[in-house]
């Protein structure tokens, strides 16, 4: 049995799961789908070939599924895809994807989405991220698992986003940034590892090895693919080996402040 308000409006041809609560004004599109104990605030918006798990809070002034702002959209058949248990917070904006990027856009499970977020076309997310109040995602933008971009930070078309990668506050992102590290800045640059984040999700050991390889790559002043082939060669560290292809698969470049031979004098 769903909860729908009277003053809500339901458009024939939506699905609803068991015990879905819909809250006053808000609106439902007759392509959307909605899983089991999902709950819809007052004044939300779900348009467009949307399809939403289970335990999902979407929360007052949501726009999730409108089409995307792209020029070139022509009405296409495009989708939103968003997982399971996430909360999608005040005035989000979630576009679907367009024709030339795949047609879909893809959230995973466990996100929280703060107030003002954007997520623009065909950007896929993993699971258990958290992007803080006002981030904002251009298109093709892809995030791994873990990942927490601070506030008031917008991320560049086609950027990649490693796994428990975090990225400053009001931080500018144009470039891909490698899985377990932190950038921060206006344009963001590395400055280490995401140590907090991997101190609870890692043991030392693996720490370790990041710690070891980080340095290899970023601060000895050698060419970075090169040390990324070489650390490949010889790591036994399957989070190393995530590190290393990362990089070496990057269409974006990693923003770095480049050392030479004679800064380490």
């Amino acid at each position: 049995m769903s909860l729908i308000h009277a003053s809500a409006v339901v458009e024939d041809g939506a699905i609803l799961g068991e015990n879905v609560s819909v809250g006053a004004f808000a609106y439902i599109g007759p392509n959307v789908k909605i899983g089991d104990n999902t709950t819809v605030a007052p004044h939300a918006v779900i348009e467009g070939h949307t399809t939403i798990g289970e335990n999902n809070r979407i929360f007052p002034h949501s726009a999730v599924g409108t089409i995307p702002q792209d020029l070139k959209y022509a009405g296409e058949h495009v989708e939103l895809i968003i997982g399971d248990n996430n909360t999608i917070r005040e005035f989000t904006l979630l576009n679907p994807g367009t024709a030339g990027g795949g047609a879909m856009t893809k959230i995973g499970n466990g996100n929280l989405l703060m107030g003002y977020v954007h997520l623009g076309h065909d950007v896929i997310i993993g699971d258990n991220c958290i992007l803080a109040n006002g981030a904002t995602l251009a298109g093709h933008v892809e995030l791994g698992n873990h990942v927490v971009i601070g506030g008031l930070t917008p991320v560049h078309q086609f950027v990649h986003i490693g796994d428990f990668a975090m990225i400053g506050g009001a931080s500018a992102l144009s470039q891909d940034v490698p899985p377990f590290c932190l950038a921060e800045g206006n344009r963001a640059n590395l400055r280490g590892l995401n140590l907090t984040g991997l101190r609870r999700a890692m043991e030392r050991d693996e720490i370790n090895a990041l710690k070891s390889a980080y340095r290899e790559l970023f601060e000895e002043g050698n060419p970075l693919q090169d040390v990324a082939d070489n650390i490949l060669e010889s790591t036994t560290s399957e989070k190393v080996k995530q590190l290393c292809e990362f990089i070496k698969s990057s269409k974006r470049g990693i923003p770095f402040t480049r050392k030479t031979n004679e800064d380490n004098k």
